[in-house]
């Protein structure tokens, strides 16, 4: 323990000595969070969000004081002055970032911390990447130790806060020293932004060392060749089946698909990259390079679909930008993995810095483009209600209907989150939300507030009565979602997803009918956002039929969410009994 808590010393002693910038302004970000919870009680407004911003822009000092640093340290030769130009020239810069893109954090928070988090990826990518440019080997392995260092950083570090949180518990219960909840706060401070740094930067490579494949983390063998990739291939397996399930019923899903190719796509690239160093230690890793990216391109396009229909609907917004950008991404780095046959990785890395950038800087970043976008969608509603003069917004002359009214509140709610409603084309310069029924004649719709939200549950009250099935021939019940006649050629299905209910006959559906839109009808009668609305059991029930087929519904409660953008039930739950009599 005396050996490994020394090394472990003399290992911080010397980082601090190797990036004495970066532990210092990690150590002055530590000072500056206390500071800010020593004050909140007693002072609070600008100045509070002022020393926010302040240590937001410190923070962005580390990544960008590791850059400085290896850069340098790579030169066989370099003038001090120079050095001390480029941290001048960093400061000048944060100096800059902060007076540009966090002064109206308060009013623009989204624009503001995500602009933040994509400037400081794209440090950290940097960080990866600068000691091995234009070109120097075994930048994997490289990657490989900074991965495995994070981790055990914070193993680390976890450790060692829980053992120092104990340690003030027991002076505070046992020896009867009030110790303030606060010092438990300073102590995760001190560990996380002190200790944590210097730990995992004291496991970097230095310009000298050499890194062979003998410096490959043998737990991260392991878990990547025989862990993960099975994993993934399962996964890939299970999306294939789903891609099959779309193409039969030609029903494209609108959110979840993107989300889940998209983040599985970029695990896959991850590892893709990690066992690019042991392609020649394995033979089948060969093949899997070989052929996995290639399999992977047909979900990717599955996924720009998806989030197509998505976009076509409601326009792009920064969210969905983002799964687009990073979609396109992935879906090159797939075809540089399938096609490259002497890979140089630090293309990865790279190219998601310049991405990244793009995405937050500049013309073609997602909140230019988010804004033109809901604009000319807002615009065209306006056009279609004739509430478009000169270039000016109107009041409507005519009632809006529902829907337009949903899409306008949705449109101008999201100007007012995330940017600013002086960015909406046509609308007087001092208008607020609050004028929108009174200047444009449109009833506002908060799809954010708990009052608007569509929330519904609709139970069947008093006693539980008998059904009566008199001239009916099949009696079902919901919760067993496909059920059989008394013939195999007669069945029922309901499905949950699209709430369909289809009565099928000889292989043909002979009824189809959308129980949403019964739900929809209790919604006008009875309202929503109710903990439970007791109905009366015969309003609990309809009746309906067509040239083949007399059909009763008895529903015994159902309930949901109410999209108040899109109008659409989400979330749903139907119990209900079916009673069927055939033609």
């Amino acid at each position: 323990m005396k050996k490994i808590f020394n090394a472990i010393l003399k290992g911080i002693v010397n980082i601090i000595n190797r990036f004495p910038q970066t532990i210092g302004i990690s150590t002055a970000c530590v000072i500056l969070l206390i500071y800010i919870s020593e004050i909140t009680s007693v002072i609070s407004g600008d100045y509070i969000d002022t020393l926010h911003r302040i240590t937001m822009v410190i923070a962005l000092g580390i990544p960008l004081s590791l850059c400085t640093n290896l850069f340098f340290e790579r030169l066989e030769k370099y003038k001090k002055v120079s050095l001390i130009a480029s941290y001048l020239g960093g400061a000048v810069l944060l100096i800059l970032y902060y007076y540009l893109f966090l002064k109206d954090i308060g009013m623009m928070g989204m624009v503001s911390i995500s602009r933040y988090i994509a400037f400081s990826l794209i440090l950290y990518l940097i960080f990866l990447i600068i000691s091995y440019i234009p070109r120097r080997v075994d930048f994997e392995i490289f990657v490989v130790r900074v991965f495995t260092r994070f981790f055990t950083t914070i193993l680390y570090s976890l450790v060692l806060y829980l053992g120092l949180a104990a340690i003030l518990f027991t002076i505070d219960k046992l020896l009867g020293i009030d110790i303030k909840g606060e010092l438990y706060y300073y102590t995760f401070l001190v560990v996380a932004g002190i200790f944590a740094p210097s730990f995992f930067l004291a496991g970097l490579p230095t310009k000298d060392e050499k890194l062979t494949l003998n410096d490959y983390s043998r737990l991260l063998n392991v878990l990547v060749l025989y862990i993960i990739i099975p994993l993934i291939s399962v996964y890939t397996l299970i999306l294939y089946i789903y891609f099959g399930k779309i193409i039969i019923t030609r029903q494209w899903p609108e959110g979840l698909v993107s989300n889940l190719v998209l983040w599985y796509s970029v695990l896959s690239a991850t590892v893709l990259f990690f066992i690019s160093p042991l392609l020649n230690e394995k033979s089948w890793t060969k093949r899997y390079m070989k052929y996995f990216p290639k399999a992977i391109l047909p979900l990717i396009v599955m996924m720009f679909i998806s989030i197509g229909i998505r976009i076509n609907a409601y326009g792009v917004t920064e969210n969905r930008y983002f799964v687009v950008a990073l979609g396109i991404w992935v879906f090159s780095i797939m075809i540089y993995f399938a096609t490259i046959k002497e890979l140089r990785n630090i293309v990865l890395p790279l190219s998601l810095a310049v991405i990244t950038f793009i995405t937050v800087f500049g013309p073609f970043s997602s909140y230019t483009l988010s804004k033109y976008s809901q604009n000319k969608r807002l615009t065209k509603i306006f056009v279609e209600n004739n509430m478009i003069k000169d270039s000016s917004v109107i009041k409507a002359n005519t009632v809006v209907n529902a829907e337009d009214s949903r899409q306008i509140s949705s449109i101008i709610n999201y100007f007012e989150r995330n940017h600013s409603l002086k960015d909406v084309k046509g609308l007087p310069q001092d208008f607020k939300v609050s004028d929108l029924e009174k200047v444009l004649g449109v009833k506002y719709t908060d799809e954010y507030n708990i009052e608007n939200s569509g929330n519904f549950y609709f139970n069947s009250s008093g006693a539980l009565k008998p059904i009566d099935i008199r001239g009916y021939d099949y009696f079902f019940d919901s919760r067993n979602s496909r059920q059989q006649g008394s013939s195999l050629d007669f069945s029922i299905n309901f499905d949950y997803e699209s709430s369909m209910l289809k009565i099928n006959e000889d292989g043909k559906d002979i009824y189809k009918k959308d129980l949403q839109d019964f739900a929809n009808i209790l919604m006008d009668k009875y309202g929503a956002n109710q903990d439970q609305t007791n109905i009366p059991w015969e309003e609990m029930s309809f009746e309906d039929e067509n040239g083949k087929v007399k059909i009763k519904i008895q529903f015994s409660n159902l309930s949901g969410n109410k999209n108040a953008s899109s109008g659409k039930i989400e979330s749903k739950n139907f119990e209900f009994y079916v009673i069927v009599k055939l033609k």
